[in-house]
């Protein structure tokens, strides 16, 4: 089936996401009748000239110096996107909790247990279910012992006297923002905070605290003097995930939840390993890290020209920010490496209509929960 593509090209779909795809195109006639449409097949022909298409506008690449700047000089591309758009081009992810229940109010604590319970009967590697229309592959795999989720809100013992050093500060493990919090998550590229606002407005849960870090000096500015921002259930940092000298503001095995939304994407590809690794040793065994960005040969992927390729599937935009577009393969490397076990590995397929102009634009994302198991007894 997925073999009759190369490598991260749409193959046939086998099996329906429950949350997100409950909308079919049964009939192409009916194409505007709607805006969007969930789980969309790809025939063999628009996979093949989806590849043809990639390969053109990957033969031109940025020339050395170019992608030097962009590199040294990311953190002002992404203040000036900032400055001209403030809080007005991304909208609040209401669609989170339904995504990614693990967020959802009052739900935190009991809920990867419960779902694993109810889920572990019947698990399989791979499930297909060809009833509802076309679906996507799926492929669940939990690893996550019920004791590891019993244990989810549990600190791990940390010696008295063990301090994490980050900038010039030391942060003690018992003293750190949010350190009475028994329910911790962190967004990592919080931009203008349109995830971590809607999880404060919709979790009123006390024990809950948020740590939200973008790239963008800019982007915090904005999250701070935010009305919703309440220092006292959430703390925003500027924070540059791949600088490897700069410590988190909290001390390892301290974090429920870590958050990727569309923010792993815009780093070079040769430094995402070492960030999801840092990022994992922040983790509490059985926390979770979840992440939704970019897949391969997404509509975003499609449209870039000749010249504006960095490297391999890695592309930068007229503004200077940077862009990769993943496969499955590629992101389960990245955890499972980091010493995570995979959840759900998933790719979201949809078909967005612009019933005005009469245009579709066949959209590509990909959707991970990767969970961190029990101390290992080497650790």
């Amino acid at each position: 089936m997925a073999g009759s593509y190369p490598e991260g090209a749409p193959a046939v779909l086998a099996d329906k996401r429950q949350q997100f795809g409950n909308r079919f195109l049964s009939d192409p006639a009916r194409v505007f009748h709607h805006n969007a449409w969930d789980n969309v097949e790809w025939s063999e022909e628009q996979a093949a000239a989806a590849e043809r298409k990639v390969q053109e506008n990957s033969t031109q690449r940025v020339c050395q110096e170019k992608q030097v700047d962009y590199e040294i000089n990311a953190h002002k591309y992404w203040n000036n996107f900032y400055k001209i758009h403030e809080n007005g081009f991304f909208k609040d992810r209401h669609w989170l909790f339904t995504e990614f229940p693990e967020l959802a109010p009052s739900r935190n604590q009991n809920h990867l247990k419960d779902w694993f319970l109810e889920n572990k009967r019947s698990e399989v590697p791979e499930c297909r279910n060809n009833e509802d229309g076309p679906s996507l592959i799926m492929e669940e795999q939990h690893k996550c012992s019920s004791k590891s989720l019993e244990h989810k809100t549990e600190t791990p013992p940390v010696e008295e006297n063990v301090t994490q050093k980050i900038s010039d500060l030391e942060i003690c493990a018992d003293e750190f923002p949010g350190s009475s919090a028994t329910y911790r998550i962190l967004e990592v590229g919080c931009g203008v905070g349109n995830t971590v606002f809607p999880i404060l407005q919709t979790n009123n849960d006390p024990g809950l605290f948020v740590y939200c870090c973008d790239f963008s000096s800019t982007a915090i500015e904005l999250v701070q003097t935010n009305p919703e921002y309440d220092p006292s259930r959430c703390f925003a940092f500027v924070h540059d995930l791949c600088d490897e000298e700069k410590s988190y503001p909290v001390p390892k095995g301290s974090l429920d939840i870590i958050i990727l939304i569309f923010v792993l994407s815009a780093i070079v590809p040769d430094k995402m390993q070492k960030a999801i690794n840092r990022l994992s040793r922040l983790l509490k065994p059985g926390g979770m890290m979840l992440l939704r960005d970019y897949g391969r040969y997404d509509m975003a992927q499609l449209r870039f020209k000749k010249g504006q390729c960095l490297s391999g599937n890695f592309y930068v935009r007229g503004d200077g920010t940077r862009v990769y577009f993943f496969t499955q393969e590629e992101l389960d490397t990245l955890f499972t490496t980091a010493g995570l076990e995979k959840v759900q590995n998933l790719v979201d397929r949809r078909l967005q209509v612009n019933r005005g102009k009469q245009l579709t634009m066949y959209r590509v994302w990909i959707q991970c929960k990767y969970c961190k198991p029990l101390l290992s007894s080497t650790s």
